[in-house]
């Protein structure tokens, strides 16, 4: 009896706990507004919200690719981590990725407990021009799409009890030290001289390193088992996504020059041009392999060709953002192709496309670099500079294997305190159902006086 009630109250009761401790957090005057630049400011809120807007992007995307009895189930684990991440940012997260730093590994959670001296600190020290509150409130967004991400290879079996607690960990123990050893001056990767623009690490590679772990513990659906075709639920919403993820991704990337500059500019352009290069590299391979030309293909290589240019927007040129986009697509295909014959069982090729695609960008980083971009960046391997290709080659090195390893215990701690995928029936019954009472439906047409389902 016990065991029910704490399931059913307990996650209210924490947050209501969370509730009640803010009313104790003092008060401190907000920042300055003459310190900073107006220009900068407007332009980083403009490309918070553009970030944010990924995360419904996201939902479409993800949701037209499943079955379509486990569609809303799939839209709502990547829109719930809006409000998961967004309370549990504000208690400690950024904390434990912005805050003093204790050794280079973690920040100090109490620096900004609770927000607490947000809106009266000096700004962050790489972004002079804007208030502290608003690169927290930018970096939040980042923070909010990357557990998003991993729904893709744990749809259709994962309990949504289950996929919150993954949240609260992995922003806890992945993301936050990511962050910190990435983007923190202090940081163990900065330090190191990783260079990651706006999260090929950080973002794509934990979330695709998350998504393998995942993947395995949760182990094959049934239909996977069984060899059965799922069909797309919605392919107009994988359209409607991708378009809503490319125009987000102008805040994601050019967003993180965190000023209204050049860079800004240079990184925009960048994103764009590897999106449609890797959608065209996506679709014209597989038509050289023998297949019809598809809206998944070109959608799903349009969102690798975004992951792939992620790390290096800010640091490459704009003609090797060509090269990137179409080589990041092939060898993404490639390995969506050798998942494919495996029993590896990632629903959306979340692996294959951010992990890989992460993993490919820092790389191509390395290479394509160029101070004449970005002065406060590096040289890369093309324009004489090995060593420091090597030097991202370690930081992929060893993000792979933190992500991996640390999301593969949280998977198996999760599974420890309750049951992480749903039983066989209520897979077979959809997660829409089973987990929400919730039904997705196109629609209903009447035929013959009787009311059928609409397929179309």
């Amino acid at each position: 009896m016990a065991k029910v009630l704490f399931k059913q109250w307990g996650p209210f009761a924490v947050l209501l706990i969370i509730a009640i401790l803010a009313l104790f957090i003092p008060l401190l005057p907000n920042f300055d507004e003459g310190k900073y630049s107006g220009p900068d400011i407007a332009f980083v809120l403009i490309a918070a919200a553009l970030v944010f807007l990924m995360t419904p992007g996201l939902a479409f995307f993800y949701g037209g690719m499943v079955h379509r009895k486990n569609v809303l189930s799939t839209m709502i684990k990547s829109v719930v981590a809006a409000g998961v991440i967004s309370v549990l940012w504000v208690v400690v997260s950024f904390s434990l990725a912005f805050g003093n730093t204790i050794g280079g590994f973690i920040g100090d959670p109490r620096t900004f407990f609770f927000f607490h001296g947000v809106n009266s600190s000096p700004s962050w020290s790489l972004a002079a021009t804007i208030p502290l509150s608003l690169f927290a409130v930018f970096q939040l967004m980042f923070a909010i799409i990357t557990p998003g991400l991993v729904v893709g290879a744990v749809a259709e079996r994962i309990r949504f009890t289950s996929y919150i607690l993954f949240i609260v960990l992995f922003s806890l123990l992945v993301y936050s030290p990511l962050a910190h050893w990435t983007w923190h001056p202090e940081g163990i990767l900065f330090k190191m001289g990783v260079l990651d623009f706006a999260g090929g690490t950080v973002v794509h590679i934990s979330a695709g390193m998350a998504a393998l772990a995942g993947a395995l513990v949760l182990k094959r659906r049934k239909s996977h088992i069984e060899h059965r075709e799922v069909p797309p639920a919605n392919i107009p919403y994988v359209l409607i996504g991708t378009g809503l993820l490319w125009f987000g991704w102008f805040g994601f990337n050019a967003g993180s020059a965190l000023g209204a500059n050049s860079l800004a500019v240079s990184a925009f352009l960048t994103t764009n041009i590897a999106a449609g290069a890797a959608g065209l590299s996506w679709m014209f391979f597989d038509v050289s392999r023998g297949k019809k030309p598809s809206v998944l293909g070109f959608c799903i290589g349009a969102v690798v060709g975004l992951v792939a240019i992620t790390p290096g927007a800010g640091f490459v040129s704009i003609p090797s953002s060509i090269f990137i986009g179409v080589i990041a697509a092939v060898i993404s295909n490639l390995a969506v192709s050798w998942k494919q014959k495996t029993s590896l069982d990632d629903t959306l090729d979340v692996f294959p496309c951010h992990g890989v695609g992460g993993i490919v960008g820092m790389l191509l980083t390395g290479v394509f670099a160029t101070k004449t971009v970005n002065s406060a960046g590096v040289d890369g391997l093309l324009y004489g500079n090995p060593a420091f290709f090597l030097t991202q080659l370690k930081g992929v090195v060893i993000v792979v294997i933190f992500s991996f390893v640390m999301s593969f215990v949280i998977f198996k701690l999760i599974n420890l305190v309750q049951p992480i995928r749903v039983t066989s029936e209520e897979e077979e019954e959809g997660l829409d159902a089973s987990q929400h009472n919730e039904k997705y439906s196109q629609g209903t047409l009447i035929v013959a006086g009787q009311e059928v389902e609409n397929t179309f």
